[in-house]
């Protein structure tokens, strides 16, 4: 708790210096996964969902939108592995454009630095030197971008570390626990060197918002309710290190039998910034599992929804908390599913959980991730707020119309956060 009365405490001091704060955001997002996959043909192919959904061509239009519906923030990186050329090595014109027109706008961007996939010259997640590099690209574009206060250093580092390392689908394509714990060390490294260099070279007081799955096992028999268990443990291994979150005996052996070091896990320990932190949790009907007595896991569907997944991380962390993604692959469907999302987090605020913002993700349909970007089949996903057309959906018209309805009749909450830069 001291770490919150602390984080308090600097935004207290930032707000009388001038700068602005608020307690509650409203988000979208612009969908920007990168990452290498195996293509029909044998070759490797990198999947660009800003390439796919055209907003390299109608960024413009898409900022446009999003200004229309009435987001405060927006949820958006450049693609690291153009902008990102090698060692001291960058391409800042794509970048420059849009964060001033951002800056222009009125939009406050949580800059969104590794999401899913790093540069060809990097390779993959396993690579070693990855955690440094990153560390290098995050100061120089804090250094570019003084007025940007709000950072996910890198996006949803459980899911990047299971769909590379584990589960075989991105960028290393492996399948075996070391593999895993490679990736989520290195990835977990990469965020907290990340933010060290990013709070060393920004003049302002950045705040690291941390976009992560909020996951549950169920189990659907006594026999499988150990294996459960383990992974509603090991679904916290991301915050855990990159929060300095001590492990219990079971996960710390784990981590140490698949390739940790016990002096990996002490630098954990020592050099977290939680101070600066805010926990950003990502619920999807998809996030919710099923542990089968043959030690299968299938989907289960929502059972316990945002509510009570999102208190449980809550309980743990103990850390401001924002929604940071939603969404449902349903042009008909998804208006109902924000109001499910809303009022569960609507209900989490007045129980006393310090929520932050609420995020429909993402402002454009998707492509392809029914398969979670596996396959290139060019499909679209009815899930944005727009479609590829730049066409209002109806979850866009709900949301605009939820946002006009509540933006100035939340109840304040005990703790703001800096988020605006200075005017």
């Amino acid at each position: 708790m001291a770490d919150n009365a602390n984080f308090m405490k600097k935004s207290q001091a930032a707000d009388r210096a001038g700068k602005k704060s608020f307690s509650f955001v409203f988000c979208s997002g612009i969908e920007n996964s990168y990452p290498t996959i195996m293509g029909k043909d044998g070759k490797i192919i990198r999947r660009d969902e800003l390439e796919s959904t055209g907003h390299y061509k109608y960024w413009q239009e898409d900022f446009r939108l999003a200004k229309d519906i009435g987001v405060d923030c927006l949820r958006y990186g450049p693609p690291l592995y153009k902008t990102y050329l090698g060692p001291g090595r960058y391409d800042w014109s794509f970048t420059d454009e849009t964060f001033n027109r951002l800056k222009e706008l009125g939009i406050i961007p949580i800059a969104d630095l590794c999401h899913f996939g790093v540069p060809d010259f990097i390779g993959n997640f396993q690579n070693p030197d990855f955690p440094r590099l990153f560390a290098e690209y995050a100061a120089a574009f804090a250094k570019r971008y003084q007025w940007v206060r709000c950072y996910t250093p890198v996006n949803e580092l459980y899911i990047a570390a299971l769909f590379s390392g584990q589960y075989g689908w991105w960028n290393e394509r492996l399948k075996t626990d070391r593999a895993f714990v490679t990736a989520l060390k290195h990835l977990a490294k990469a965020n907290v060197l990340a933010m060290h260099s990013i709070q060393e070279a920004s003049q302002g007081l950045p705040v690291f918002v941390q976009s992560e799955s909020s996951e549950y096992f169920h189990s659907e028999h006594p026999d499988s309710k150990d294996q459960a268990d383990f992974n509603n443990q090991k679904r916290f291994l991301a915050l855990d290190l990159t929060y300095g979150h001590s492990l219990d005996v079971r996960m710390y052996n784990y981590l140490l039998q698949n390739g940790m070091t016990a002096e990996e896990y002490q630098w954990f320990q020592q050099n977290h910034i939680r101070a600066r932190c805010v926990m950003g949790n990502d619920y999807y009907a998809t996030n919710e599992h099923m542990v089968h007595r043959d030690g299968s896991i299938t989907p289960s569907g929502e059972i316990f929804g945002y509510y009570v997944i999102t208190h449980q991380y809550y309980e743990r962390y103990r850390l401001p908390v924002m929604h940071t993604e939603t969404n449902k692959q349903d042009s008909d469907g998804a208006p109902e599913w924000l109001t499910k999302e809303w009022s569960n987090l609507h209900r989490l605020r007045q129980d006393g959980v310090p929520i932050l913002g609420f995020t429909w993700y993402s402002l454009q349909d998707q492509i392809d991730w029914d398969t979670a970007l596996r396959e290139y089949n060019l499909n679209q996903n009815a899930c944005g707020l727009v479609d590829l057309q730049r066409k209002m959906r109806p979850v866009g018209n709900a949301y605009k119309e939820l946002i006009s309805e509540w933006r100035d009749r939340l109840p304040q909450s005990a703790l703001e956060v800096q988020l605006r830069y200075d005017d």
